[in-house]
């Protein structure tokens, strides 16, 4: 055997990694049906402005990442492209949504479109809690 540590460990190998505890907990859960989910806006010129990730799977939408372009944060542009996301999952009969965020300004922002915290741990990173955010539209049995 041979063993490595910290940058010796490959790109490729830390992949694997990730990409085996996935596998094996979707495994333990059966009946994994995710899908990655995704909308994006851009201007005129092709520049993005804004944008949502994450994926679809057990009938709940787990919300990675939702950003806005700096210059046109403020207008609303967000919550848009939240509403997007939503919709799509919904059409994929999703039954709720969860988002996590270190930001107390996206959290508020989070529960200003419905969603409500269910989770915090204060000094998750030194000066930021993480907040866990879900967003129900149909009860879970």
């Amino acid at each position: 055997m041979r063993w490595s540590s910290d940058e010796a460990v490959s790109a490729a190998d830390l992949q694997a990694l990730r990409e085996g505890v996935i596998l094996h907990g979707r495994q333990q859960a059966q009946g994994s049906d995710a899908r990655d989910i995704a909308c994006a806006v851009h201007d005129e010129d092709g520049t993005l402005l804004a944008g949502a990730c994450g994926r679809t799977e057990f009938e709940r939408l787990y919300i990675d990442y939702l950003w806005v372009h700096p210059d046109r944060r403020g207008e609303g542009l967000g919550g848009d492209t939240l509403r997007r996301l939503e919709a799509q999952a919904l059409r994929r009969g999703c039954r709720d949504a969860l988002a996590e965020t270190l930001l107390d300004d996206a959290a508020a922002i989070y529960e200003h479109l419905g969603y409500a915290c269910i989770a915090h741990v204060h000094d998750f990173v030194p000066g930021f809690t993480r907040h866990t955010l879900l967003k129900v539209w149909r009860a879970r049995d």
